[in-house]
């Protein structure tokens, strides 16, 4: 299946059915008066976030969406038939975008969540509507109201737990494949993702965590140098970012610095979010190699550094605890201010 996380498309409400004049005629009743009945209601455009989607490759080939018109009036007080929604199901974590793709009209970030983009047109009033004591014979019907119409963007940031950050490269695929069922492609060249990976990590039966890999990052990324920083976009909602650094590949220091430059420019709160930072490739360092390349790495960045491969697994285990913390501590914050 291919992955597409951003698409554009047209949706439209349906207009209300038009209200009618109409005047009841039967035998023996001289003055029947007014029964012309209402129009019925246009149809919604409705978007539903369903848990068994994670592409927007559908809305490649189908990009118009349009309800149908209410049903119009008839005689004898007859309401016309309400015109039924159209239910649009989009992968859980999409944003709904105005035409300028700066105002957030709706994000669908919980299995089940709905909204109603469009309204539909209500239906027109019918004769009967207009008698009063003064006019006994109205011959007024108005047309349904028109329904709602607009160009949208669909862009979908996945929901995980914890987001892959590095320069291409740095092992992400590997310790992606290493630590879940997902199969990334795996390759001894740059940008070999070339869009994101889903994987979840099992602790234990009670105790999991998703990691979302994206394609590697590079300087100038948010200029849209090499693949751009796009897809950065997926991992905005994750709890924590695990920043894997090639320590086989020399300036350690520089690949932090790199990675940490393109977060601030991005912005979205990426910088902000806790880090873990992971010193890669350890069996093919020297261990004097090792230990002068983490403490350059922890003077430069103040935090903690950890070393692991993600070939041998040394230090997986442990990396992986650590970051479960983070995803606990950020899951009960979420359960408080939903509390509340």
């Amino acid at each position: 299946m291919k992955f597409l996380d951003q698409a554009k498309i047209y949706v439209r409400s349906g207009d209300g059915g038009d209200g009618v004049t109409a005047f009841r005629r039967e035998k023996y009743i001289e003055f029947g008066g007014p029964d012309g009945g209402n129009g019925g209601r246009g149809g919604d455009i409705i978007f539903e976030a369903v848990a068994n989607l994670n592409t927007l490759i559908d809305f490649r080939y189908t990009q118009h969406f349009r309800a149908k018109k209410g049903g119009n009036g008839a005689g004898s007080d007859r309401t016309g038939a309400a015109a039924p929604a159209v239910v649009i199901q989009v992968p859980v974590g999409t944003q709904i975008m105005d035409d300028d793709r700066e105002t957030l009209l709706a994000d669908l970030d919980k299995p089940g969540k709905r909204v109603t983009l469009c309204t539909g047109g209500d239906g027109g009033f019918g004769n009967a509507n207009y008698k009063t004591s003064t006019n006994r014979a109205p011959r007024r019907s108005d047309k349904g109201w028109p329904g709602e119409e607009r160009w949208v963007w669909l862009r979908l940031k996945l929901i995980a737990d914890v987001g892959l950050v590095g320069l291409p490269n740095a092992g992400k695929s590997t310790f992606l494949a290493a630590t879940s069922a997902a199969r990334p492609k795996i390759a001894d060249y740059p940008f070999t993702t070339l869009h994101p990976q889903l994987g979840v990590v099992r602790l234990s039966m009670t105790e999991e965590f998703v990691i979302a890999d994206i394609p590697g990052l590079i300087e100038g990324a948010h200029e849209g140098t090499g693949l751009g920083d796009r897809f950065l976009g997926h991992v905005e909602r994750c709890a924590a970012l695990l920043h894997l650094i090639d320590g086989a590949a020399g300036d350690v220091v520089d690949a932090w610095r790199t990675i940490r430059n393109e977060l601030e420019a991005y912005g979205g709160g990426l910088a902000e979010k806790p880090e873990v930072i992971a010193l890669n490739k350890c069996d093919a360092m020297t261990p004097q190699q090792i230990s002068g390349r983490k403490r350059a790495l922890e003077r430069a960045s103040g935090a903690k550094v950890m070393v692991i491969s993600g070939v041998s697994r040394q230090g997986v285990p442990e990396l992986l605890r650590d970051l479960f913390t983070n995803v606990q501590n950020a899951r009960a914050e979420r359960a408080a201010e939903e509390a509340e």
